[in-house]
């Protein structure tokens, strides 16, 4: 073999390789809705007190089985606090900050979102298992932070 004709069937792996990494990511990104959010919706973090459906935050009943959490996190609380949910309930998260960048983790779950000012995250998580499910802030948020938390409990 030469010189040419390695470099031609290297050149033709690479740009192999690199379709099938195309395709791939965008099945999962298009069929299976695996993407990243993309911060369309905005909120003037000043009025968020104000702004529908901020104004009223809590659990509301969407469906068979499924809720809508709004929350709202500000200095070293989330709002509302403690949370029940049914076995099986499948819960839509609608949160925004009212003040710096925090962090919605929930520990055994794959749930793991970061909430910044000026921005509507939404995230869905099913709980199949009871128990309590702890909300922590992951994200550095001052000096309070480690005080930050709260619960679900899935009865």
């Amino acid at each position: 073999m030469n010189k040419g004709k390695l470099e031609e069937i290297w050149m033709t792996v690479s740009i192999g390789v690199l379709v099938i990494f195309m395709v791939i990511v965008g099945y999962q990104t298009f069929a299976l809705g695996m993407g990243p959010p993309s911060n369309k919706e905005v909120i003037d973090p000043q009025k968020v007190d104000e702004t529908a459906p901020f104004d009223n935050p809590g659990l509301s009943n969407s469906g068979n089985n499924k809720y809508e959490l709004v929350m709202t996190l500000e200095a070293f609380a989330f709002t509302p606090g403690n949370i029940e949910v049914p076995v099986g309930a499948e819960v839509e998260f609608t949160m925004t900050s009212k003040d710096v960048s925090h962090g919605v983790q929930i520990p055994g779950t794959n749930l793991n979102a970061m909430v910044l000012p000026g921005h509507i995250q939404k995230i869905t998580q099913t709980f199949n298992e009871p128990g309590e499910y702890l909300v922590l802030c992951n994200e550095y948020c001052g000096a309070g932070h480690q005080a930050m938390f709260t619960t679900i409990i899935v009865k």
